[in-house]
């Protein structure tokens, strides 16, 4: 059984950095890909980014792709999402998961073990 926590979240201002940390506990995440995701109210759970083991394959959904970065230390058995220009559109609670299926996917159905989730508030 695989336990994540988020971590980082808070307040930041509009054009400001944030980096998101996702500790694994339980078994090691190192054979395992792994996707950030987010939520704000009203809306489905959405992907964000994902990485495969090895760190070496990443994607990312358009709205944030230049701006946000997933990264991996399976030494640490932990990820990572560092976030550039922050936009108020970017508010949301970000939660980290295990993709269940081995292969790239964008679909929160098949991923699991999520974290309790981090807020993350961009203000204008």
């Amino acid at each position: 059984q695989v336990q994540l926590v988020e971590s980082g979240g808070g307040l930041v201002q509009a054009g400001g950095p944030r980096r998101l940390s996702c500790a694994a506990s339980g078994r090691t995440i190192s054979t395992y890909e792994l996707g950030w995701f987010r939520h704000t109210p009203g809306k489905e759970r959405a992907f964000v980014a994902s990485i495969s083991w090895s760190g070496l394959s990443t994607y990312y959904t358009d709205s944030v792709k230049g701006r946000f970065t997933i990264s991996r230390d399976n030494a640490r058995n932990t990820v990572y999402l560092q976030m550039n220009s922050l936009k108020p559109v970017d508010t949301a609670v970000y939660y980290c998961a295990v993709n269940l299926i081995g292969h790239a996917t964008t679909r929160k159905t098949e991923y699991g073990y999520w974290g309790q989730g981090t807020q993350v508030t961009v203000s204008s």
